[in-house]
């Protein structure tokens, strides 16, 4: 049988670092990583037209500092800044009710977005679900995504494609996607698109070249 290990968790401590920055006893531990996840999934669906690549938490005791990385951070922000005030008073309603919190929201915009495999698969999400053909779609982003300067890319979609009867997975590949490489720097993302026919599972793999650490005196 194959053992699927995933390209980031793989890469940690290596050429990637957490996304989530804290420290905690035995006892909050489990309630602190819960919150991390159900604040990312919350804010991947509220900004879900922003075409956000990753939440970055960091947490002291009493304060908490979210980074959202976009590839269209002036849809976040708002006007005068107004979207990150009601972004911060929303947060503050779920999940910190009747506690003193300080949060500081932080937004960065993705350098390059072809490079990001959330966002390409995002975007791909998008055109499934405006009923385009998957495998133009799936050519127009592979070759998109080289043009960038990417080495190697990879993107399978699995379900009811086209609306067909018996579920099926589709896959096209260009370049090279080393998985055993741990220096290669591997961004893998898996969206689903929400279509009339059922969900439609999209993975991405984009090799954006090797990291190499600098050499210390």
């Amino acid at each position: 049988m194959g053992h699927k290990v995933h390209p980031k968790a793989f890469r940690i401590g290596v050429t990637r670092r957490w996304d989530s920055i804290w420290f905690a006893d035995t006892k909050n531990y489990v309630v602190l990583l819960q919150e991390d996840v159900k604040i990312r999934v919350f804010l991947m669906k509220t900004l879900k037209d922003a075409l956000v690549d990753k939440v970055e938490i960091e947490r002291t005791r009493q304060d908490i500092k979210i980074t959202i990385h976009s590839a269209k951070p002036g849809i976040i922000i708002g006007r005068g800044g107004t979207g990150i005030e009601e972004l911060s008073q929303k947060l503050k309603k779920k999940f910190f009710p009747g506690k003193r919190v300080k949060m500081a929201i932080n937004v960065k915009e993705v350098q390059n977005a072809s490079f990001s495999a959330n966002v390409v698969g995002q975007q791909i999400a998008m055109d499934i679900e405006k009923r385009m053909p998957f495998r133009r779609t799936m050519k127009g982003t592979i070759e998109r995504v080289m043009k960038a300067g990417a080495q190697g890319v990879k993107v399978a979609v699995s379900g009811r494609l086209n609306g067909s009867e018996i579920a099926r997975r589709e896959m096209l590949a260009q370049g090279k996607i080393p998985l055993h490489t741990l220096r290669a720097d591997i961004d893998y993302a898996s969206v689903t698109a929400r279509t009339i026919w059922g969900a439609i599972g999209i993975k991405v793999w984009i090799n954006r070249g090797e990291v190499f650490e600098e050499k210390t005196k």
